[in-house]
Parts: structure tokens; sequence; C-alpha cells
């Protein structure tokens, strides 16, 4: 007996939403301390401001608790899972719609399935987001946990506004990076299993050219199409960071509003793109 499609679609979409949502766990669990110690050199918390990488975790280790190197990872879970899993299952989804528009090869669809679905993710998950950057920038306790935060922003801020502050540079950095960070991964993969098949692949049965590739090369390749994209649309994060973060301090209030921070954003873009010489 045959499986019905529709019974095939909804297998296909669980197991999406189910290995997107572990698969981010396990890699922000990864880079949670790295993650943190970004979050206070961007915006320029007090306490960590001139320091780098390695002497800022140990200055927190010192200062709190080592910890304290994953202040924020439970707010992180939260967002990740749904984020991930989103953000897996849209783009496979948004990739049938682009293939059936504009071919299997078009590389437009395939920036554009990736840009879709990082815009898609993020929207739904946004406000999580802001309450994750807020836990892991303090370190004396303004918040409390995931819920006093979020209610204390929304009276405090604005409403749900407040909780979205800094989306609109969040979503003009998105955009180029889930796109070429799916699109990076896809070539690279190709490239791969092209010209290094010896190398980075495995047979399968399950795939019509017979080999698959291998765990390590899809970290490789998932490594480098990572620090491209994130390369591309660094500034739109450091960006967001400030605006999520300027109510913390009276210092940065500038920063919460779009146009001050869209500003200071866009030209760090350009600059870093090599379209602004300075």
């Amino acid at each position: 007996m045959s499986v019905p499609k529709q019974d095939k679609n909804m297998d296909f979409i669980f197991k999406s939403l189910l290995a997107g949502g572990v698969a981010g766990m396990c890699s922000k669990t990864a880079v949670a301390p790295l993650d943190r110690i970004k979050i206070l050199l961007q915006a320029h918390n007090n306490h960590y401001k001139h320091l780098g990488v390695f002497s800022g975790l140990r200055e927190v280790v010192r200062k709190e608790s080592l910890l304290a190197l994953y202040k924020g990872n439970g707010a992180q879970m939260v967002r990740v899972f749904p984020y991930a899993a989103t953000q897996f299952t849209s783009f496979e989804l948004y990739s049938q719609m682009f293939r059936n528009t504009l071919g299997s090869q078009s590389h437009i669809g395939k920036l554009l399935s990736g840009s879709c679905a990082g815009a898609t993710a993020v929207a739904l998950t946004y406000p999580l987001d802001t309450i994750r950057a807020r836990l892991a920038f303090q370190v004396t306790e303004t918040y409390t946990g995931i819920v006093h935060t979020a209610v204390s922003i929304f009276q405090q801020e604005g409403g749900l506004r407040g909780l979205y502050r800094g989306f609109l540079p969040t979503l003009c950095g998105m955009i180029p990076y889930a796109g070429f960070s799916f699109y990076c991964f896809e070539m690279l993969k190709l490239l791969s299993m092209k010209y290094l098949p010896d190398i980075t692949c495995t047979p399968s049965s399950r795939n019509t050219g017979g080999l698959a590739l291998s765990i390590p090369s899809k970290l490789i390749c998932g490594g480098f199409a990572g620090a491209i994209a994130q390369s591309i649309a660094y500034p739109m994060d450091v960006t967001r960071r400030r605006m999520q973060l300027a109510m913390m301090m009276p210092e940065t209030h500038k920063f919460g509003t779009d146009k001050e921070a869209l500003q200071h954003g866009v030209k760090y873009w350009y600059i870093l793109n090599g379209f602004l010489l300075v």
C-alpha cells in the first residue's frame, strides 16, 4: 500500500522541525560562551568593553562565575528550537516553491529560499532574541528571568514595540545572511561532491547519485558558509544588538531608535563591503 502524498509531506515537515530544532540547540549551546562575550563587546558593556575575546572570557569567570558564560542560554534554548526548526522547514518549502517557478538550477531561487526562510524564522522568534540579549548583557541582576524580562520590556518600553526593537536592521541583515548561508552551503556541497567525491562523500542508496556528503564534510561546508554569510551581514548584527540593549544604559538611549541605529549600521555595512572609502 502506497503512503498518501499528504502524509509524506507531514512526515517530512515533522522530521525537518525536529532535526532543525535539535541541531540549533546543540550548536548554540556549544558556542554560548563566545556568543555572550560577543554581545558584551558589541554593545560596549562598561565592565568588559576594554577587553578582547579571551581576556573577556577569563574576566567573566573571575568577576561572575563559570556558569555566567552561559547567562541567557536558557532563553536562547527556548528561542532556538522554534527558530532553527522554522528556518530549516521553511527553507525546504521555499526551495520547492522556487524550484517550480524558477527551475531547479536557479541560483536566484537558492538565494531567495534562504533569505525567505531566515526572514520567516526571525519574524516569529524575535522577542525571544531580545530577551536573550538582555539577560546575556547584564552583569548585575536587572532581570531575574525570561518572564520578568519580557514583562519589564513590555510595560516600560512601549509594549510589543519594545520587544521588536532592532527588528528592521535584523531583517536587513538576515536576508543576505540567510540567503548567502544556505546558498554557499549548497554550492560548497555541490562542488565537494563533483570534484572531491572520494574524500567528502560516502555511499548512499537513498540518493540518485549513490553518494551523500559525509558528516565531517557537512561540518566544514557549513562552517565556511556561515563564516562568509556572517562577515557580509555582521554590521547589521552589531546594529541589532545596540538597539536591543540601548535602554539598559542612559548613554546609549539614542540607539533605541530605528533611524539613528540604521544610519550607523548601513554606514558600517558599506564600509565592510568596500562600497565606502574612509
